[in-house]
């Protein structure tokens, strides 16, 4: 992990960086395709979008202005629970590539395990990765039950299960699960949407590393092999996000960071919603 290029090697070979923008509740419009340019001229080079967040035609355009060689990027979008199945998951991801105005997508997840609908989805998945569509697939918010029940179906299994995951919510039940069948864990809302920021314990390691408090937990992300896509539409936060490979957190800043655990969600309890 040496700068905002490094990746991780998946299951299946293909290389994603470890540090990426996500851009969850950001608006369609010129400040998104903006955001997403000033971040790839940055040095970003992993973007993630999804269905539901409606906005990834702004993504496609800020894409295009940053007039870099599509090889280079790796661009995630997520199929709706509202299309969950077969030729539904099929018709959703031709409607995102459309919007994103690409070819294909480097990741392709499902965003919730909506029991019995998951199964017939990565059938989908499988299908679009089978014919070069997509050059990886994987899962959001799956719990280890859910991954256990669709690798009992699945051909093959996801590359990447992205969940919440911050300080206060490790997962570590999950973490461990993913890493026993080689699924990378990749973190949403790794700030908890800015709520530790003001965190004493935090910003106390953050000042022994001349580091935000930002700065610390995604460092504290990518240190427990997490991948990290923290969202900003702001230049300078674009910039300070991504000034995370120039220090290293001590075992013992990284137990005190582990310590702040309350099992406490920002978001939805995969295993409790109701999104139908």
């Amino acid at each position: 992990m040496k700068n905002l290029q490094s990746t991780t090697t998946l299951s299946n070979g293909v290389e994603m960086p470890w540090l990426g923008l996500g851009v969850f509740k950001v608006k369609e419009g010129s400040e998104l395709v903006n955001v997403v340019k000033t971040a790839i001229e940055h040095g970003y080079r992993s973007i993630d979008t999804a269905a539901i967040y409606d906005n990834e035609s702004s993504v496609g355009k800020g894409i295009q202005a940053a007039q870099v060689d599509r090889k280079e990027l790796f661009v995630t979008s997520k199929v709706w629970n509202s299309d969950l199945g077969y030729e539904k998951t099929l018709a959703a991801f031709d409607e995102s590539i459309t919007k994103l105005g690409l070819d294909y997508l480097d990741l392709y997840l499902i965003h919730w395990p909506v029991e019995g609908k998951f199964i017939e989805a990565w059938r989908a998945l499988e299908t679009l990765y089978e014919e070069g569509k997509a050059r990886a697939i994987g899962v959001s918010n799956f719990q280890p039950h859910h991954l256990e029940e669709l690798m009992k179906h699945a051909k093959i299994k996801p590359m990447v299960n992205q969940v919440e995951y911050h300080p206060r919510l490790t997962q570590k039940e999950v973490q461990a699960f993913c890493q026993k069948h080689d699924i990378q864990i990749e973190a949403w809302s790794p700030l908890m949407q800015g709520e530790l920021l003001a965190n004493e314990e935090l910003q106390e390691i953050a000042d022994h590393y001349k580091k935000t408090v930002a700065q610390v937990i995604l460092r504290w992300d990518l240190q427990n092999g997490v991948v990290t896509i923290p969202k900003s539409t702001k230049a300078h936060r674009i910039a300070e996000n991504a000034d995370v490979f120039d220090f290293e957190l001590t075992s013992e800043d990284m137990e005190r960071i582990d310590k702040l655990n309350q099992d406490d969600r920002i978001g939805p309890d995969p295993d409790n919603f109701d999104f139908s």
